[in-house]
């Protein structure tokens, strides 16, 4: 595995570990007592799934995919950390709510699963973790039924390049837009779910990925752009790093940077078909 995928998958392992405990942003409690909600919103409706075939990609500890198994689909959730799939197995054995989970990266995962699925779907801090999107849309038009759909929810591209350092609520531009090397971060304490967790030393990289990309890899893969919308909100505080409180959430729990008046994106969806 390249040694920055492998540095990532090592902070993922202590994200999941982390995050399994529980906390704001993961409410396992509601999960094991069955009470939903205990994942976040989407910002689109996906329609009713029971009886469908879900297969989510990088799913984390797999609260998410419990929730759409809770609901009646038939869900295979995909993540390459030991520790994540670990923990989604024993949260949907606790839980009794019947999913399976895999462990593999997505441009090896034709190699460890085998089907097609109706939905296929990634949403929420994804594909900044993936080096090279043409495999992954190869890989989402692989497991897709003909006449089944993708699903992306995810930050914008664009609210990807800011940084919040100035004085005030005004963030600056200070990463790249573009296709291109990624950015190395270190950090020694907290995940976005959890501030004071102690993790030790972590490094990990992110890729830049711009809207062009990701419609041109897909329509490339085979599949059809059905649907593309930008938000002026976002899923999580994106300057929950700084400890000042620069965004706001509203009632449905989507995030707002105060001051901003919808000036520019900070989410978007994606919907694509499979002829």
């Amino acid at each position: 595995m390249d040694r920055r995928l492998e540095a990532n998958r090592r902070t993922w392992d202590v994200n999941a570990r982390i995050h399994a405990s529980g906390s704001a942003a993961y409410r396992i409690d509601r999960l094991l007592a069955r009470r939903p909600p205990w994942a976040p919103k989407l910002p689109d409706d996906l329609g009713n799934v029971r009886g469908k075939s879900i297969l989510h990609l990088q799913c984390h500890i797999g609260t998410d995919s419990l929730r759409w198994a809770w609901e009646g689909a038939r869900v295979t959730g995909v993540d390459f950390s030991p520790r994540a799939i670990r923990e989604a197995r024993t949260l949907s054995r606790r839980a009794r709510i019947p999913a399976r989970f895999v462990l593999s990266n997505i441009t090896e995962l034709p190699h460890r699963l085998r089907g097609q699925f109706d939905i296929v779907m990634t949403y929420y801090g994804t594909i900044v973790w993936l080096p090279d999107l043409t495999k992954w849309a190869r890989v989402i038009a692989h497991f897709l039924k003909p006449g089944g759909f993708f699903y992306i929810a995810d930050s914008h591209p664009m609210a990807l390049t800011f940084e919040y350092d100035r004085p005030g609520d005004e963030p600056r531009i200070a990463y790249r837009y573009f296709p291109g090397k990624p950015d190395r971060f270190v950090s020694t304490q907290g995940t976005y779910a959890d501030l004071k967790a102690k993790t030790g030393r972590r490094v990990s990289y992110e890729w830049h990925h711009s809207l062009e990309e990701i419609t041109h890899v897909l329509n490339r893969a085979g599949l059809t752009v059905q649907r593309l919308r930008e938000f002026p909100y976002t899923f999580y505080d994106m300057a929950f790093y700084t400890g000042r409180k620069l965004y706001r959430e509203d009632a449905r729990g989507f995030w707002h940077l105060r001051g901003n008046r919808s000036r520019f994106p900070l989410m978007f969806s994606l919907k694509a078909v499979k002829p």
